[in-house]
């Protein structure tokens, strides 16, 4: 599902009056790629870099001139595949980075995968950056569940859990939630969540659009941040 919003995303940010202006693009959807959590928390021995390794040369050899993986647990082997595919890979925690440094984010949740936060990716990528906030271990089940038993099992998704977690990482001061893995885009998409998150996968889409020359106006300045959250909240 993943994969498809981010087709969607990039059509929508495209500047064209008609098919023929809109970015050509070549789809590899492979869900049985081996799980990238289970590999990072050592439940399983199979390792997912050299089928993200396959799939990046083959559409290379299609014509692709910039990969995105609409994956964001996939970036903890960005240098890997970075060495192993001859084109550019969008990196999204560079953008990420880049992004919160820009609008002067002090504090920021993190919503991802066990599998990202035990990485550290994040954090060793953002402590020059801002503070950044974690689930507790029992919001981060919550926010399993809902990945994985909601998200990927293709289920309705249950918001309260994901609401609850939410409020947590606001209230230990987190300014903005980074929605760090792309299953909680498709929540984000289901159910209109507004400026306090950063969808990393809407981020990706900007990204590759822009790369291609063809984002429109309106997306230049997103995510846009409204001044003070919290006050708004009160």
């Amino acid at each position: 599902m993943a994969t498809a919003l981010f087709m969607k995303m990039t059509v929508e940010m495209t500047d064209a009056k008609t098919d023929q202006e809109h970015i050509e693009m070549v789809i590899y959807n492979c869900p049985q790629i081996p799980d990238r959590t289970g590999y990072i928390l050592g439940k399983t021995s199979e390792d997912p870099v050299p089928e993200l390794v396959r799939i990046g040369r083959r559409l290379t050899a299609d014509g692709a001139e910039l990969i995105a993986i609409p994956c964001v647990t996939a970036s903890c082997f960005y240098e890997k595949l970075a060495r192993e595919i001859e084109v550019p890979i969008i990196d999204i925690v560079r953008e990420v980075r880049g992004c919160l440094s820009e609008r002067g984010i002090r504090c920021v949740g993190l919503m991802a995968t066990s599998g990202t936060i035990t990485s550290g990716l994040f954090q060793d990528a953002l402590s020059s950056v801002c503070r950044l906030v974690l689930p507790d271990a029992s919001d981060q089940g919550e926010l399993m569940h809902v990945i994985y038993d909601n998200v990927k099992a293709n289920k309705p998704v249950e918001t309260a859990g994901f609401y609850k977690v939410a409020e947590h990482l606001r209230d230990a001061g987190a300014e903005v939630i980074l929605l760090g893995c792309t299953e909680l885009s498709v929540v984000s998409e289901t159910c209109g969540l507004g400026g306090e998150y950063i969808d990393l996968l809407r981020l990706m889409a900007k990204c590759a659009v822009r790369r291609c020359g063809r984002l429109k106006q309106e997306y230049e300045g997103w995510p846009f941040v409204p001044g003070d959250l919290r006050k708004e909240r009160k």
